[in-house]
This record gives C-alpha cells, sequence and structure tokens, in this order.
C-alpha cells in the first residue's frame, strides 16, 4: 500500500496539473513543499518521491534539517519573517528567501552571502491587502524596493511573494492574486530575470493558478497537520502557510 505522505503528495500533484488544465497553462507552476513544523524523515522521505524545494519559516528547526540532510541535493526556501539578528544563518544555509520586505533586510543577505556560494534568489514579499499584523513591504513601495535589491551584486531578484487576508470570499482573494499580478507583470517587464509569482496554498491554489501563479506553497496538504505546540512558535516568523 502507497504511504500517507505518497498518496497526499500525488493528491496536490493531480490537482497542480488539473489547475493548469483548466486555466489553459502549460504545467509551469512549481511546488514548494512547506516542511515546517515535520521532521527531517518526513522531508526525506518526499525527497524520495522527487520533491527537491521545500519552505521553512523557523530557523533553528530549519538549520537542524538542513544539516541532518546535507547529502540530498534539495533546495531551502526561507519562507518566514525575518529579521535582522538571524539574516546571516539565512544567508549562508538557504538557496532562496521569499520574503524580503525592506531594504535593511536585502542589504544584509547581500552582506552576508558566502562569496563560495551563487546568489541568494529572492523575492519581495508584498503585503497585498495591507494587514497591519502581516509582513511584507506595501504594494506601492515594492519597484522602489526591487529597483535598490537589483543594485546588491550577491542577490538575485526573482519576483515576488503574497499572501492574501484569510477568512474572506474567494472572489476577494482572487482579486488580491490578480493585484499581484499585475505587480508581477511590471516587475517582469522591467527586470529581465523576473520569473518568480510564489502565491496559493492549500485552500486556494486554483485559484491562484487561474490568476497566474508560477509557484504554490503548500504544507498540510502533503505532510498532515504539524507536529510542534503552535503556541511555541510564533516568534521566528509571522507567515503562515
Amino acid at each position: 500500500m502507497p504511504s500517507p505522505l505518497k498518496q497526499q503528495y500525488e493528491k496536490v500533484l493531480s490537482r497542480l496539473q488539473h489547475a493548469c488544465q483548466v486555466a489553459g497553462r502549460n504545467q509551469d507552476v512549481a511546488l514548494l513543499a512547506v516542511s515546517k513544523g515535520h521532521p527531517a524523515t518526513a522531508v526525506h522521505a518526499l525527497s524520495a518521491l522527487g520533491q527537491r524545494a521545500f519552505g521553512e519559516n523557523y530557523l533553528q528547526d530549519a538549520l537542524a534539517k538542513i544539516e541532518q540532510l546535507k547529502s540530498l541535493d534539495l533546495e531551502w526556501h526561507y519562507i518566514g519573517g525575518l529579521q535582522s539578528n538571524k539574516t546571516r544563518a539565512v544567508a549562508e544555509h538557504f538557496s532562496w528567501v521569499q520574503s524580503v520586505d525592506r531594504l535593511k533586510i536585502a542589504q544584509r543577505l547581500n552582506d552576508q552571502r558566502p562569496k563560495p556560494l551563487p546568489p541568494l534568489q529572492v523575492l519581495i514579499q508584498v503585503n497585498i491587502d495591507d494587514e497591519p499584523q502581516k509582513s511584507g513591504v506595501a504594494s506601492a513601495d515594492a519597484l522602489s524596493l526591487a529597483a535598490a535589491i537589483d543594485q546588491l551584486p550577491r542577490l538575485n531578484l526573482r519576483g515576488i511573494m503574497g499572501i492574501p487576508s484569510a477568512d474572506v470570499e474567494a472572489a476577494t482573494t482572487q482579486q488580491s492574486f490578480f493585484r499581484l499580478k499585475a505587480l508581477y507583470d511590471q516587475l517582469s517587464a522591467t527586470y529581465d530575470q523576473i520569473d518568480t509569482l510564489s502565491m496559493g496554498m492549500s485552500g486556494d491554489l486554483e485559484t491562484a493558478v487561474a490568476a497566474g501563479s508560477t509557484m504554490v506553497r503548500i504544507g498540510t496538504d502533503i505532510f498532515g497537520p504539524r507536529q510542534y505546540a503552535q503556541k511555541a512558535r510564533p516568534a521566528e516568523g509571522s507567515n503562515s502557510l
């Protein structure tokens, strides 16, 4: 019998393929498996099924997994809220950061990226619905932040990431996704390397793909419920996926 993890992973892949077909798109949407709160053994098992890209919010948990799985060819994305005192470890151990929302953080990541490593791939996190409790740059400031990041030699700006308001009607979420896509199109018209619009999670994957997402971030629908005590975690990051 297939393992529950394999069944859940294949179900998500099937949903993603179907969403692309319905939207009239080629299978050009990447899947980021959000492994926060799950052990290295689960990441290892999923990698054996062909998944390479994994997203983490909580730095200490992530660093332990990265060390345990360093023999595997995995692509680690940091997707949590990022504080100044954590930029060095992120710059040293991750391939991508999806949550850059201010120039100070970008400059620290640039300065602390080890020279032997390739440039750090980054996305600007946009607070698309202007929620005071959520990380992200305001839409009106995203283009100026992009221009500044583009001048940092150890960073490679690839696009934007956003998380619409939770617990709203599907039509409202769709409009948020359309606004993110419009901003992404502005960036891609300005910078040749822009190719990543990270939006969409378990509950709105299909809506995100229809709106133009190029990467969806899926956690619980692949791995199942997280295995840590939720109340012990919020201090390290505010992006819940």
